[in-house]
């Protein structure tokens, strides 16, 4: 007995010693697995069977403690399926649950349907598939991480079939949006909302094979892999589908599979990197404070020069605020004085001090530019330097990288009589340096950035690498609809994580005139017949012409206007236009009376008695002296 109670006490102080040794990051990981393909009243899906075995060898192979995989679940199995894995979820820190088969939607609530549903009418959805809520509670008691991974975005034949009940209950096709409502959760849809997935011409579905080829990557953050994932799936399907992710993590990087540590050879301390990631996190929180507290603690050299022009920029921009407020408080008491009438020298004063405030405004913004030009320069030149020099001190000197790389104020040349000489680095790198180095990475990331941007709705120009005015301003625009503070003047690789985060458009849709925005493509607008486009690209209706009144130029009347009384009479003429024909000589003249008309004799001449015209009256009479 004595020794069977030594040797129980010495299990137990090597059981306590085995548990004192296990790492202090070690995780308990659980997934649950579905495949439904064959439904009893749906046509047989070709790939939630081997999507299904593709992710559990995936799960199993990247250390999953448990991985529960489950094929063609009815609406008993399905159940009972959860809640076991409810029971394992709650002792575990990852938790994740993989679908694929059949979903719909129906009045905004996502359902997975089981193999033996028979969806005659909408509300038999109620009793017999599973609301993705259920599962959601399933992993609920998970203490770090909980995914839910549906790939059950097909066309799903229950939709048409299916009685409504209820004519204004909505039946959608794919899935619709969802939000969780625990923290650090995350749930991926195979395709946008509203959308369908599609199955491909493969042995595994374009989204199964984007999964497995980045889900369980040793140390990649899972908001990226699932970000790989999509541009994968947008890349094999031709634009057609693009995965979502709903949900959000905290700052620090969250993976799956943690990453692996490699032991690296001890290396002495470098002044100059500690230097370099101070001011890296200087620049980061972009503040005053920050570079102040750096330029007490590093006074002099390469980066306290840098962290100088950061700091220039900051006060030329309060400058700018400052002249700003200024001005508009001159508009204001300028304008003010105007409308209470005040006296001509007081509102000559106010519209003086206005052109002051208005010219140290305007050349604040040019101090501003400059300085933010400047500083922009020396920071696309500290990065061109550390990258360059590090690509061509790598294939020959690889012990000497790092520390190029952690100080650019000086680097040895190399020795090597068939390589070209590196020149050493100054505490500001020479122009000459950068502009013979290959600067095919900052193209690379350049190109990226342009490519992303051009996604998400902020860039419209050509994918070619070259950081202009164009992809500055898009970069700016993205900035500004997206709340980030990015340089403009740089394609950074932070600029380029921050966009790839974005599952959507971010910049609105802008349309020439006669097109509206209709989703992410602009379409035509057709006005209705008796309708016009207007200048405020909107239809109108077009109106009637009314007649427009012209004025007669014409002061004199026409025949047409005049009476019959203004006309001499026809029975007159002729016997006038007789006398006239045997009237011969006198002066020229010519007298006319009620019965005829004749030449003035020899000797006399007309004189107006005042009258005349039809009627009889006196008008012109022949005198003779």
């Amino acid at each position: 007995m004595r020794v069977y109670r030594h040797l129980r006490v010495l299990l137990l102080l090597a059981a306590s010693l085995f548990l004192a040794c296990q790492p202090a990051w070690a995780t308990k990981r659980v997934a649950l697995v579905v495949g439904n393909a064959n439904y009893q009243n749906a046509p047989l899906l070709p790939n939630p069977a081997n999507d299904a075995a593709a992710i559990t060898a995936t799960l199993k192979g990247a250390g999953f403690d448990v991985v529960d995989s489950r094929l063609n679940l009815a609406a008993t199995d399905m159940r009972r399926a959860l809640r076991e894995f409810a029971d394992q979820a709650r002792n575990a820190d990852i938790a994740l649950v993989y679908y694929a088969g059949h979903g719909i939607e129906i009045d905004g609530t996502n359902y997975l349907i089981p193999t033996d549903a028979r969806l005659e009418r909408d509300t038999d959805i109620y009793d017999e598939a599973f609301s993705l809520d259920r599962v959601l509670l399933a992993i609920e008691p998970a203490r770090q991480l909980r995914v839910v991974i549906v790939d059950a975005c097909r066309n799903n034949p229950f939709a048409d079939s299916m009685k409504r009940t209820v004519a204004s209950r909505s039946i959608s096709r794919g899935l619709a949006r969802v939000e969780p409502t625990v923290s650090n959760t995350l749930i991926a849809f195979a395709a946008k909302a509203g959308l369908t997935a599609l199955d491909g011409n493969s042995q595994n579905s374009p989204y199964a094979t984007a999964l497995v080829k980045y889900i369980a990557k040793p140390g990649l953050d899972l908001r990226r892999a699932f970000g790989f994932v999509r541009d994968d799936v947008l890349q094999a399907t031709g634009n057609r589908q693009e995965p979502y992710v709903y949900g959000s993590l905290g700052g620090e990087d969250v993976a799956l599979v943690p990453a692996t540590k490699a032991e690296e050879p001890v290396q002495a301390a470098n002044p100059q990197s500690e230097i370099r990631r101070d001011y890296e996190l200087a620049l980061q929180l972009r503040n005053k404070p920050a570079l102040n507290a750096f330029l007490t603690q590093h006074p002099d050299g390469y980066y306290s020069n840098l962290a100088k022009l950061q700091l220039n920029q900051l006060d030329a921009e309060d400058a700018r605020v400052a002249a700003t407020a200024k001005a508009q408080e001159a508009e204001q008491q300028r304008a003010r004085l105007m409308s209470q009438g005040a006296q001509r020298a007081d509102q000559e004063k106010a519209a003086a001090e206005l052109k002051a405030a208005e010219e140290a405004r305007i050349a604040a913004e040019k101090t501003k530019q400059a300085a933010q030009e400047q500083a922009a320069e020396a920071e696309r030149k500290r990065i061109a330097s550390e990258s360059t020099i590090v690509a061509a001190l790598s294939g020959n000197k690889p012990a000497v990288e790092s520390t190029v790389a952690d100080n650019p104020a000086a680097a040895t040349p190399a020795e090597d009589s068939k390589t070209p000489k590196l020149a050493a680095l100054s505490d500001e790198p020479r122009q000459t340096d950068i502009a013979k180095a290959d600067l095919s990475k900052s193209v690379d990331i350049a190109k990226s950035v342009q490519g992303e941007l051009s996604r998400v709705g902020c860039f419209t120009g050509a994918v070619n690498g070259q950081w202009n005015a164009a992809s500055q301003r898009s970069l700016a625009l993205f900035n500004r609809h997206a709340g980030t503070k990015f340089d403009a003047k740089l394609a950074s690789l932070d600029a380029l994580d921050a966009i790839k985060l974005k599952p959507s458009r971010v910049c609105p849709l802008i349309c020439d005139h006669g097109y509206k925005a209709d989703g992410d493509q602009c379409s035509r607008i057709t006005c209705a017949e008796g309708s016009f486009l207007n200048d405020d690209n909107e239809c109108e209706k077009r109106r009637g012409k009314k007649p427009v009144a012209k004025r007669n130029t014409d002061e004199r009347p026409s025949r047409a206007d005049r009476s019959a009384r203004e006309r001499p009479a026809p029975a007159a003429d002729v016997p006038r236009r007789q006398a006239t024909a045997r009237s011969g000589g006198g002066g020229g003249q010519v007298v006319c009376d009620q019965s005829l008309c004749r030449q003035v004799r020899s000797g006399c001449h007309l004189e107006y008695r005042g009258g005349g015209g039809p009627g009889g009256n006196v008008g012109n009479v022949e005198s003779c002296n």
